[in-house]
């Protein structure tokens, strides 16, 4: 049943998942891919209703919409609901992000061999610490990587929802006059 409606929300779906992946790769938001391999959808369609999710990992809101950092802001997050916080709270991401998340996006990176102020090598330990703390300081950038794909296929999906629904509801009706 519904079968133009679930082929319509199929065909907004995936142009959303790949407009966000191709966002992923050109932001240069995608060093581990985890993060681009984890959007997916799904999509339920029953006798008399529809339901389409999206999925992606955890953190990927956090890339799309930003997080306001405690000392400065991007200009992009002004509108984030996110915030790192001392204490945390609502919406606030509680305290400094572990260092050891930066680990392996440091090799990722190939981020080596910098030196400080008097010219000695800074371990990697070290630079984990600082840059967690400059992320907790400074936030993380909003980059709409989801959120403009969606809102521009958003724009286009009312009318063609409502004409593939219209088409089912015409073919049910076609069925059940047949039947009689």
């Amino acid at each position: 049943m519904l079968n133009n409606v679930r082929e319509e929300l199929n065909r907004f779906a995936k142009y959303v998942v790949s407009q966000s992946r191709a966002n992923l790769t050109r932001g240069k938001k995608n060093s581990s891919k985890e993060l681009y391999n984890s959007l997916d959808y799904d999509i339920n369609v029953s006798k008399n209703s529809f339901e389409l999710s999206f999925l992606m990992e955890e953190y990927g809101v956090f890339q799309d919409k930003g997080v306001k950092g405690t000392k400065s802001n991007y200009l992009e997050n002004k509108d984030s609901p996110f915030s790192y916080k001392s204490k945390g709270g609502k919406r606030g991401l509680k305290g400094m992000p572990p260092p050891k998340a930066f680990d392996k996006w440091i090799v990722r990176k190939g981020l080596k061999g910098i030196r400080n102020k008097k010219g000695q090598f800074i371990s990697r330990k070290s630079l984990k610490f600082m840059i967690a703390r400059s992320v907790f300081e400074k936030g993380i950038k909003a980059s709409m990587f989801f959120t403009k794909p969606f809102e521009k296929a958003f724009k286009n999906l009312p009318k063609e929802l409502v004409d593939a629904y219209r088409l089912d509801v015409e073919q049910l009706i076609k069925t059940t006059v047949n039947n009689r």
